[in-house]
């Protein structure tokens, strides 16, 4: 039945990434948002949660909690997420990035003291991560429209469908308790919030700085992405008076 489900998911949102054309080539710069109006109220409500939630929490864990727990925090969110990178990369047709992956689950679940510590990097085998919205890419699905998403930010469809499709394909999920299987959630939580905190100064000025935040961390997020990808990059320059700043 998870099999089933998972399978049906991915057929639905496959064929939602692929619904929005035209591609990052053919649209204005690079950028295909013709959501803009709808993205930018989400954008206008996840600054405001930034603003009253977020940021102070992120400062304050960051603060108060000690780096090496921080640390411990981000190493655990990571290894309890590899298995499903790992079925990513195996999609995706690399066998090499899926073996070193497997090998560093072994180590760090083992030697890490339950993922606790990143003893596989020590080792020689550090982080590469991966996910259903680049397996989507290396199938060939288009990127599609580009979205904000409440709480998660900037995405695009293709991304979305592969959220969604993540969910599933974890593997640890279906072999540990699921009172356990949110302790890797909650790490990953806490991970994200210690980011806030660790990169304030940064998120900062593309928030409550910038001239358009919507259209800077659009542009920021596609160009990363992108990169990773190793697609075509959207243009790097920003006319802020030329930008429709309305709903913001």
């Amino acid at each position: 039945m998870v099999q089933m489900r998972a399978s049906l998911a991915t057929l639905i949102l496959v064929s939602l990434s692929a619904c929005s054309v035209p591609g990052p080539g053919e649209a204005p710069d690079g950028v295909h948002d013709p959501h803009e109006q709808t993205n930018r109220k989400v954008h206008a409500f996840n600054r405001k949660i930034d603003q009253k939630v977020l940021r102070s929490a992120g400062v304050g864990y960051a603060t108060v909690v000690p780096e090496g727990v921080q640390d411990n925090v981000s190493n655990f969110a990571d290894t309890v997420a590899l298995p499903g990178t790992v079925v990513n990369q195996i999609l995706q047709g690399r066998p090499g990035p899926a073996t070193r992956n497997t090998v560093r689950f072994a180590i760090n679940a083992t030697l890490g003291f339950g993922g606790l510590a990143d003893v596989a990097t020590d080792f020689g085998i550090p982080e590469d991560n991966s996910d259903f919205g680049e397996t989507l890419a290396v199938w060939g699905v288009p990127e599609g429209a580009y979205m904000e998403l409440p709480f998660l930010g900037p995405s695009t469809e293709r991304d979305t469908a592969g959220i969604v499709v993540d969910f599933f394909t974890n593997p640890l999920d279906y072999v540990i308790p699921s009172e356990y299987s949110s302790l890797g959630t909650s790490a990953y939580v806490l991970s994200k919030v210690g980011d806030r905190g660790r990169f304030a100064d940064t998120v900062d000025s593309i928030y409550y700085e910038s001239a358009d935040s919507y259209a800077q961390l659009r542009l920021i997020y596609l160009q990363n992405r992108r990169y990773e990808l190793g697609e075509e990059a959207p243009a790097d320059e920003i006319d802020p008076l030329a930008l429709d700043t309305e709903g913001f």
